[in-house]
């Protein structure tokens, strides 16, 4: 590729957004942990309630439920993208640039969906830590997701 001076951008926006994806995972895996362990539970001969949501979070406000479910699929395709990203960058050519931009800008519409989930959860405010820090996380993820898919392309 003829811009070699963007790799090592690309190579340290990776590193940064493989570690992200995986921590937003982590908290992803727990939110989805405790809302299995502590939600609603229905007994036999009871009926759902009214208002039942099938995505019910006993911890944060409307919105958590999906901002957790997309949180979480945006970050498995994350780390996808960084697995075709670091083949990318090894051999640095034009042949792998397609898959590597395709995953990369897949996951960063993920990342996006869920920011704007996350965007709601603030503006609906009861909510722990962890989500509070998964927010923060997804915002900041839309952003270096973007510079990382203009770098590689900066490079082609």
């Amino acid at each position: 590729m003829a811009n070699a001076q963007l790799k090592p951008v690309a190579a340290l926006l990776l590193f940064l957004n493989f570690c992200m994806y995986v921590i937003v995972l982590g908290i992803g895996a727990w939110a989805v942990n405790k809302a299995i362990n502590h939600g609603f539970t229905i007994g036999p001969g009871f009926e759902l309630p009214a208002h039942f949501s099938p995505i019910y979070f006993p911890m944060g406000n409307a919105a958590t439920g999906f901002f957790v479910t997309f949180a979480l699929l945006a970050g498995v395709v994350g780390v996808a993208s960084a697995i075709a990203g670091v083949n990318h960058l090894r051999s640095w050519n034009a042949s792998s640039l397609p898959s590597a931009a395709s995953i990369a800008g897949v996951a960063w519409t993920l990342t996006l969906l869920a920011m704007g989930f996350a965007c709601k959860e603030i503006e609906l405010e009861i909510r722990n830590a962890r989500l509070r820090t998964m927010e923060a996380f997804s915002i900041i993820l839309t952003v270096t997701q973007l510079f990382y898919i203009a770098a590689i392309h900066g490079g082609a």
